[in-house]
This record gives C-alpha cells, structure tokens and sequence, in this order.
C-alpha cells in the first residue's frame, strides 16, 4: 500500500509542481521534505537536507529517495552536472540512512572520483557517507584510508582508532585510547562534551564486563548533561535540546543495561522503555541499532520478571538493519522464552538457528580479526614515521637559519652532533615503539586464542549434554519396554531405542573428537554395529561383518541421516537376512568420498527382499524411513535384488 501512495505522490507533483508541493502527514508538524521541495536551488536544498533536525519527522525515507531521484533526472536533463551530483550525494545517504550500504558505497565512491570538481565541503559529506559504510560493512581497512583522506585534505588532522577497536570488540583497547585522545580536548566548563565524553566511556567499561565501574561513568554523563540543560547563560537552538536530548537517551539506555547486567531488573525496564522512544525518533543508524539493543535488554528483563507475554511481543517486533550478534542475542532469549513455558521444540529450533550462525562466524572470525588489527597497527607505524619526518624537517629549516649567523666549522660540527643525537633518538623511538606494537598483537593473540579454546570447550560441553540427554531417552524407552506387554510396541520401542543410540553416538564421537566439526566414519561405523549387535544379537552371532570406510570423514548434517540409514539396514539384516542360520553370514559396508561427491554401499547375502517388498514400502515405517533420509542426502535409494541376499547403494554430494 505505502508503494502505491509514493506512486500517486510522485505523479501529483509532476501535475503541480509549479504550483504545490508535498503536503505534511501531521498538519502539527512542519515536514522537512516539504521545506526542501519549496526550496528553489539545489545547493539550497543540500543544506536543508544535511542541516535538518529529523528529516525522516513526516516523511520516511523511501518518500525522499523517490523525490531526490526526481530532481536528479532532471538535472540530468538539463546536463546540470553539478545539481546532478549534489542530489548524488544526498542519494548516497539516504541509501545509508536505509541500510543498503553496498548501494550507498558504489555511489559515494564514482563521487569520489570526481572529487576536484567539489567544494571541500562536499568532499568531508561524502567521506562521512564513506566511512559510515564501511564500518557497517566491517572494512576497517577501507575505514581507515578514507580518514586518512580526510587528513590529507585537511578536514581531520588526526585519524582516532578507538571506535575501530570497538567494532572489532577490543572494548578495553578503545576505552584507553579514546580516554588518551579525547580527554585532553575537552575544557573544564563544556559540560555537554564531558557528558559525551563520559557516556563512550561508560559503554566502553560495560562491553568490557565492567558494569558497576560503567554505572558510575555513566551517572557522571547524567550529571553533566543535566548541568547543561539547566545552564541559563547557555542559549540552546531547538537542535541542542533535540540532540541533548537523544544523548539523555542514549545514557539512560546504558544505565539500564547496566542494571540488567547486574540482575536489577525491575529498575532497568523503565529506563529501557524512555530511552526507546526517544531513540526512535532519531534518523541515525546507531541510534536505532541502539533501540534494537536496549528492545533486547528489555525483553530480557521481562523475561527475568516473569512477564512473558511482554518479553514475546518484543522479540516479535521487525527490527531493521539487526546485526548478527543482535540475531543470536534475539534467537536466545526467544529459545529461552520457550523453555520457560515449556514449548521444547520451538526452543531447540532457535537453538539450532544460533549453532549454525554461530558455526558460521567462528570459521571466519578469527581471520577477520587478526587482519584488521595488522591493518590498525601497520598505519599507527605509517603515522608515528610520517610524524618524525615532519619533525626532522622541522629540525633542518632550524638549523639552516643557525648556519647564517654561525662560524661555518662551529656549525658544522654542531649540526652533525644534532644529526646524531636525533638519530639515535629516533633509533631508540622506534625500537621502543615496535616493542609495544608487538606486545600489543601478542596480547590480542593470546585473546584470541582463549576465546577459540573456550568456544571448543562450549562445543564439546554441548555435545556432552546432547548425548547425555539422548541416552536418557533411550533409558525412558527400555524402562517402557519392561512395563509394555504388547510385542508390536516392544518391538517399536526397540527400534525407536536404536535410533536414538544412533543418534547419541554421532554427538558422543564429536565431543571425543579434537576436530569437533567432523567424524571418522571408520570407528562411528563399528561403535554403531556394536550397538546394534547388542540389541539385536543377545547371546553371541556368527556373521562376518567387514566395514571398507577408513579414512573417510563426514560432517553432523551427513553422519546423522547416514547413522540412521545403517541403523535400519543392519537391524534388517540381523532380524530377516538369516532366519534359519548365521553361520555362513556375511555384511559388506562401503563408504568412500572422492572431492565433493560420496559413495555408500551395503550388501549382505541373506534370503533377500520379499517379491511383495515395492507394495510394502508404503506401509513399513523402516524403508519409508531410510527412502526419507537418502532424500535428505539429495540421492536416491537403489536396490540390487539380482545378487545373492540384497544389495542397497546411492551416491551423495
């Protein structure tokens, strides 16, 4: 419905335009996109819409792209090629404002290219779009040489590491080095910048895990803004109370997560709630990946109040541009919701969705980390040696001047002496300096590292737990057997028994497993004849089983169907394949991989399938089962009935 108003929008201001512009949804609100389109030039309408308070306060976002996209084609019309790419620009961040960063980046950078043609100004716009994206994109890299553009143009004239260290999660790192470059800027009486100053700080100390350290900074912002808002010597524009504002709410937001940190909840969940709406109000990205943040803390807390209907409504809400850790975040407290009123299976769903997110991300984690910080630390040295050259620079005009009113030998042997000194002053600078670096990455490192083991360890205790609980079914199932007197039940609950043994064996390999992302099918394979040997066989048997999958390794999403499989078809065989006598029986099991594609073979020389066996398998729940779980294979089940006994075999990828 929205698509079609914007399309009706944009053909009445075709009809209009000379006479009518947009109209405000809330006639007690003045809407900024009508401003802008009563607005005759297009460098006017550029600083309408960059200098605007909230631009998306009536009209959203997609109702300015249409309009922007307007001007620009006919801009592109006329050949105004200025106009063209100031409506570029504000195209580039709109597409920012809406999430799409790849779009916003494509057009940003072809801006870029004809840098020269802008003011510079509109260059420092368009490195702000630049930036923004790639820290959403996670390319520090790139982050990192777009500032350093901004200090060749002059716009900065220091590139801060600190929100970098953030995003790549070193919290403590950005909190010293944000305390080391921003502290010394800030004077005594800005009350408004020590309250910024000390809400980053709070937020740094509680992402360390230092939650009652971060409350105090955090209640130090308070106190700050609070000086500024009730300063009346300060005359503040309807954009200071606005932004003021917004960083009350942003303080008020990390208060209550601390509170929640700390397992105070029912003081944390109105502070939640003011800084959400306020919040929302903001047409910045971090403000509202900040209220998808503090809506998990607050489904959290309600959570942990028992308000259950509450915390649900919250974590049903479509949050946009969430971020993969604010995904696992939300898939949690969901999965704990339902285990809270017993829903298991909807639980266990959510858990899964946060293992194979969460398998995801470890397999590339740890490379983007320690690449980004080569990046890091590589332009720190850049930096510090452009530094010294500027300062030996310095140091040679000084003594040019010297030399001029100096006896020629006196400042010969002079200057050399200086020329020495720096020398080994420089030498012993760098050395100390590289001394730190190096003990900077060996810490990260060791970080790094503890995180993995930790990870593994998690892994396993998970796998443990899965087994140990799978076991418990197969005991809930033989303590059903012993109290059921029908021999069809027994029967099925010996065969749902064998399954789940199936099951537990795959997690019990992988927890055993250094590797915990595959099993050796080789020992699966005998671990799993003996399981159902021992069911099946009670007393001793005589066939002769051989297994050919040495060496052959399988992911869980295979080995489980394929346990299952082998379950079914050796249980067949010890139940049907011998009726009279096992003496000369023989089972042949084939599993080999070659690249991408796979190859399982069974064969035993038993009596063979009943002629009737394509009529009975729409009622027997063992081969529908194993038709089910090649499928799940991608393959297809064939069976060989020319052979002596039975021959079952299919390819996979």
């Amino acid at each position: 419905m929205g698509r079609y108003v914007r399309f009706l929008f944009t053909a009445i201001y075709f009809v209009f335009l000379s006479t009518t512009t947009a109209q405000s949804i809330d006639g007690e609100e003045e809407s900024v996109l009508k401003e802008f389109q009563d607005t005759d030039q297009p460098a006017q309408r550029f600083q309408v819409f960059f200098n605007s308070l909230d631009r998306y306060n009536v009209n959203s976002a997609y109702d300015w792209l249409d309009t922007i996209k307007i001007y620009l084609a006919n801009a592109e019309k006329t050949e105004d090629t200025i106009a063209s790419r100031l409506y570029q620009i504000m195209q580039a961040q709109v597409y920012n404002d809406l999430g799409e960063y790849d779009k916003s980046t494509v057009l940003a950078k072809e801006l870029m290219d004809a840098k020269d043609s802008f003011d510079i100004a509109y260059q420092k716009v368009i490195l702000d779009v630049l930036d923004n994206n790639y820290a959403n994109l996670q390319l520090y890299d790139k982050q990192i040489e777009i500032r350093e553009e901004k200090r060749e143009l002059g716009i900065t004239e220091n590139v801060a590491f600190y929100d970098i260290y953030s995003n790549l999660g070193l919290y403590r790192e950005a909190w010293q080095q944000y305390a080391q470059e921003v502290k010394p800027t800030i004077a005594d009486n800005d009350s408004y910048a020590l309250a910024k100053y000390h809400t980053k700080m709070g937020n740094y100390l509680r992402l360390d895990d230092s939650a009652p350290t971060a409350l105090k900074e955090l209640n130090k912002a308070k106190g700050y803004l609070n000086v500024y808002l009730n300063d009346v010597s300060i005359q503040n524009s309807e954009s200071d109370i606005f932004e003021a504002e917004l960083l009350k709410a942003r303080i008020d937001g990390g208060i209550a997560k601390c509170h929640v940190e700390l397992g105070e909840y029912e003081t944390a969940i109105p502070l939640l709630e003011e800084s959400i709406k306020i919040l929302k109000t903001s047409a910045s990205n971090a403000d509202q990946s900040e209220v998808v943040e503090n809506s998990l803390f607050l489904a959290e807390a309600n959570l942990q109040e028992d308000a259950f209907s509450k915390a649900k409504t919250i974590l049903d809400q479509e949050f946009d541009n969430i971020s993969v850790l604010q995904t696992i975040k939300r898939n949690s407290l969901l999965a704990a919701y339902y285990d809270k009123i017993e829903s298991y299976k909807n639980a266990t769903a959510y858990y899964k969705r946060n293992e194979r997110i969460e398998d995801s991300l470890a397999e590339k984690q740890s490379t983007i980390i320690k690449q980004q910080l080569v990046t890091i630390v590589a332009n720190k040295n850049l930096e510090n040696s452009q530094r010294l050259i500027d300062e030996q620079k310095r140091i040679n005009e000084l003594a040019r001047s010297e030399m001029k009113a100096k006896d020629e030998r006196i400042n010969l042997v002079f200057i050399s002496l200086i020329f020495t000194l720096l020398g080994f002053a420089g030498l012993v600078y760098a050395y100390l300096k590289s001394i730190k670096n190096q003990r900077l990455i060996a810490e990260q490192k060791h970080i790094i590292e503890n995180s993995l083991v930790e990870k593994d360890s998690l892994l396993k205790e998970i796998h443990h737990r899965v087994k140990n609980n799978l076991q418990m079914v197969s005991s809930l199932l033989s303590l059903q057997t012993k109290n059921t007197r029908s021999k069809a039940a027994i029967v099925a609950l010996e065969e749902g028994k064998s399954r789940v043994k199936a099951m537990a064996l795959i997690h019990q390999k992988l927890y055993q497993n250094d590797d915990l992302s595959v099993i050796e099918m080789q020992g699966y394979i005998e671990s799993l004849i003996n399981s159902v040997q021992s069911v099946y066989k009670k007393g001793g048997h005589n066939i002769s089983i051989t297994i050919d999958a040495e060496g052959t390794e399988l992911d869980i999403d295979r080995a489980i169907p394929f346990g299952l499989i082998l379950n079914e078809l050796v249980s067949n065989s010890f139940k049907y394949a011998f009726p009279e006598n096992d003496e000369n029986g023989k089972i042949y099991i084939h599993l080999r991989k070659n690249g991408d594609q796979g190859y399982f073979e069974y064969t035993d020389n038993g009596v063979g399938l009943p002629e009737d066996t394509d009529e009975r398998s729409h009622s027997s729940m063992g081969i529908r089962l194993i038709n089910r779980l090649v499928n799940q294979l991608q393959s297809k089940l064939n069976v060989d009935r020319n052979v002596e006994g039975v021959r079952f075999w299919f390819n996979f990828s």
